[in-house]
């Protein structure tokens, strides 16, 4: 049942509202807030909601439901028939009732007023009178069942149309008809998406587990820009010492499926950092500085380079460890690497790098150090630092490469199994990917966006 709930969360976004005049829309009740988008004053530009398992009419309670009110809908058809009947039969026993009492006291007033030998015939025929007595009470009880059958009749009626309410309420949504709403819709949404620039972070959603799969460490993506129906999943399991990633065709082959082709690096990697980006994979190979672009579709290594002077080995790696020295990442400006120098203190630096030639193109130096780092990613130029990997967690740190200034701010980032290893951003989804002990998971974002 969470796999098909996560299936839902993820892949069937419906959009609400292209221009909401309110300031943080809420989703309806049952509803989650995928994604939500402001301009500078304050209108909401597009909103991405997914319902919760419990509205869909795939849902096993909704079936039972169904099932239950179609056994009373059948049940009150019976009682309308047996109602019927009995209305009909008790018409008759009612006018019995009162010709039996009748004849019984005109028998009386006979014997009473007779000569005896009148009177003896009307005592057979009172004899055969007592015989019909008993009857009497049955007539009664008949007559009370009657009164039962009205009520459950009347209670039947009362379950139906509670039932039916009830049904409404929990499968109001058609799982057909939400997915061929999704669909026509999606198009929309991508468009509306594609209007808006770039903006600042704002919120950081409940995470979404995807998966459980792998060890404590890895790390797992989708291409941000992936051509239209290009959906693969790319996963590697682990911080070191392999160099096999695995390829899902779809986020549900990878949620529901064991399904996948393996690809066999040429060198194993090191860290978690590595991302799949225009159909290569960038990745630092393992105990060196040296950045690599693997392209997947020829399976061979398209450039190579060394990262100057960057630490590795874990010489300035996250506060998590893992070999973390250096973490390419991408947003909407392309590829970044995030890494620390001894030139620079073992504070971060922040580079960007040509996705062909991996030549830097510009670099920023932070205040940061970079093993006091628990995670970081990139959106729209602006590198967000978390302030640690268990426990408790939030983004604390935030350097705008548009300004070369940073700020130190405060949003939750909910760390549901303890541990990151892995936290990137993927601007076509805007959505965090995370490996969390061993838990693939995703966190939708809020931006406050410019309207272009």
């Amino acid at each position: 049942m969470e796999s098909e709930e996560n299936v839902m969360n993820v892949l069937q976004l419906l959009l609400i509202g292209s221009l909401f005049t309110t300031v943080g829309p809420s989703a309806p009740e049952g509803w989650q807030v995928y994604s939500s988008a402001q301009d500078s004053e304050g209108r909401c530009v597009c909103t991405v909601v997914a319902p919760q398992q419990s509205v869909c009419s795939r849902d096993a309670r909704t079936k039972q439901l169904r099932q239950l009110l179609e056994k009373v809908q059948n049940m009150s058809q019976s009682i309308e028939v047996l109602d019927q009947r009995t209305q009909r039969d008790l018409q008759f026993v009612e006018k019995m009732e009162v010709q039996l009492s009748g004849l019984e006291n005109k028998f009386k007033q006979v014997e009473d007023g007779h000569e005896s030998n009148i009177a003896r015939q009307y005592k057979s025929i009172k004899s055969k009178m007592e015989e019909l007595r008993p009857l009497i009470p049955v007539l009664e009880a008949y007559k009370a069942d009657t009164l039962l059958v009205r009520q459950f009749k009347e209670e039947a009626a009362n379950v139906t149309e509670l039932l039916g309410a009830l049904q409404e309420q929990l499968g109001g949504l058609d799982y057909q008809d939400l997915h061929s709403r999704v669909m026509s819709l999606e198009d929309r949404l991508r468009a509306c998406m594609q209007r808006l620039a770039c903006g600042k972070l704002t919120g950081i959603s409940e995470p979404i587990t995807i998966k459980t799969s792998g060890s404590r460490f890895g790390s797992w993506m989708t291409d941000p820009i992936a051509p239209p129906g290009d959906n693969r999943v790319w996963y590697m399991d682990g911080y070191h010492n392999n160099r096999f990633v695995r390829e899902y065709q779809s986020m549900y082959d990878f949620m529901m499926t064991d399904n996948f082709t393996s690809h066999r690096l040429p060198h194993p990697w090191s860290g978690t950092g590595q991302v799949v980006y225009n159909g290569s994979i960038y990745f630092n190979k393992f105990q060196s500085h040296t950045i690599i672009k693997f392209d997947f579709s020829t399976s061979l290594i398209s450039r190579s380079r060394q990262l100057d002077f960057a630490g590795y080995n874990n010489m300035y790696h996250y506060s998590w460890g893992g070999h973390s020295d250096i973490d390419l990442m991408v947003d909407e400006g392309g590829l970044w690497a995030v890494y620390a120098t001894n030139q620079n203190a073992g504070n971060i630096v922040l580079s960007q790098l040509n996705p062909n030639t991996l030549q830097i193109i510009r670099s920023w130096t932070t205040n940061h150090p970079k093993r006091s780092a628990g995670e970081a990613f990139m959106i729209c130029g602006t590198l967000y630092v978390t302030n640690g990997y268990s426990g408790g967690t939030k983004v604390y740190y935030a350097y705008s490469t548009n300004s070369s200034t940073y700020e130190y701010i405060d949003i939750p980032l909910t760390n549901k199994y303890s541990h990151l290893s892995m936290l990137d951003y993927n601007p076509r989804d805007r959505a965090l990917y995370a490996w969390n002990n061993g838990h693939q998971v995703l966190y939708n974002v809020t931006l406050y966006h410019i309207i272009q």
